[in-house]
């Protein structure tokens, strides 16, 4: 219910004008794994906990409690604490991050957005093919990606408005606070105050370090194939943190040159790493479930 809500409220206009922000999306997701990798060389968690620990950093709060869910069910209080609680950090996480990874020269760089027009059919088209495509890729991210691809078809269909306005406010809304009484209810004190939930705490804040970092690099090295012509701030966009993180790589870009407009190239990012995070996730499960 929660992603019908997410993808009423998405406008995929900023990925479908420049489809190649589908590769800094999938570069995003590069903490799931790192942190999976981390938690299970921790020697404390089990390889369906260090994976459900993992998909915190798809940085996607409702894609972490469903692969906890699945996966190891009592820790979906931490888990579900950590990855909203981050997520609200993103503005204090992530720019220190861009900061270290990229010179004031990179920076400055200017680019320019024309948006390409895009037709009503392409967008009713795009929701309908991405979840057929998720169907045969990662199955198991089915129900997150057909939901989130459901609500967005509301949208763009332009014909069913009052559903579109119920399903962004409050179902959305109601959704939340019923999903937010329903963990809370879960956390008991003999298994939540406990030393695994504080490494997952850590881990969570190093799984949104990998995630931005290997976005910045990847926007890096886009940056040598363009010969200077591609943002790396724009890589940090390319999670599921939407729209905060395209607002942070705005800001950040416009404190050594305020005329730098970056938000509309960060939102495409930001877009792709909303779709990324969900397949991330299917992938997760699908491989644990082998």
């Amino acid at each position: 219910m929660l992603f019908i809500g997410i993808g009423a409220m998405t406008d995929f206009g900023p990925l479908l004008s420049n489809p190649r922000m589908v590769l800094v999306g999938a570069a995003g997701q590069f903490g799931i794994f790192g942190v999976l990798l981390l938690a299970l060389a921790s020697g404390r968690f089990t390889m369906n906990e260090a994976a459900s620990i993992g998909i915190i950093g798809a940085i996607d709060g409702p894609t972490s409690i469903f692969v906890a869910t699945k996966l190891a069910p009592h820790l979906l209080a931490p888990i579900a604490v950590t990855a909203y609680t981050y997520m609200s950090l993103v503005p204090i996480i992530q720019p220190p991050v861009m900061r270290l990874l990229t010179t004031r020269k990179e920076r400055m760089i200017h680019m320019s957005y024309a948006e390409r027009p895009i037709s009503q059919f392409t967008r009713v088209l795009f929701p309908i093919v991405v979840t057929l495509l998720t169907g045969f890729i990662a199955p198991q991210a089915s129900p997150l990606i057909g939901t989130l691809m459901f609500g967005n078809l509301l949208r763009e269909s332009g014909v069913v408005d009052r559903l579109v306005k119920a399903a962004s406010n409050e179902i959305a809304n109601v959704t939340t606070i019923f999903l937010g009484i329903t963990i809370g209810a879960t956390m008991v004190g003999a298994s939540f105050a406990n030393l695994e939930t504080l490494i997952i705490l850590v881990l969570g804040v190093l799984a949104f370090a990998l995630d931005t970092a290997a976005g910045v690099l990847f926007g890096k090295l886009l940056n040598v194939i363009t010969r200077g012509k591609f943002n790396p701030l724009i890589g940090a966009a390319g999670i599921s943190a939407f729209p905060m993180a395209a607002r942070v790589v705005q800001r950040v870009g416009q404190e050594d040159d305020y005329t730098n407009f970056l938000l509309m190239h960060a939102m495409g990012a930001n877009t792709a790493g909303q779709i990324a995070s969900v397949l991330a996730g299917g992938i997760v499960l699908a491989l644990m479930a082998k």
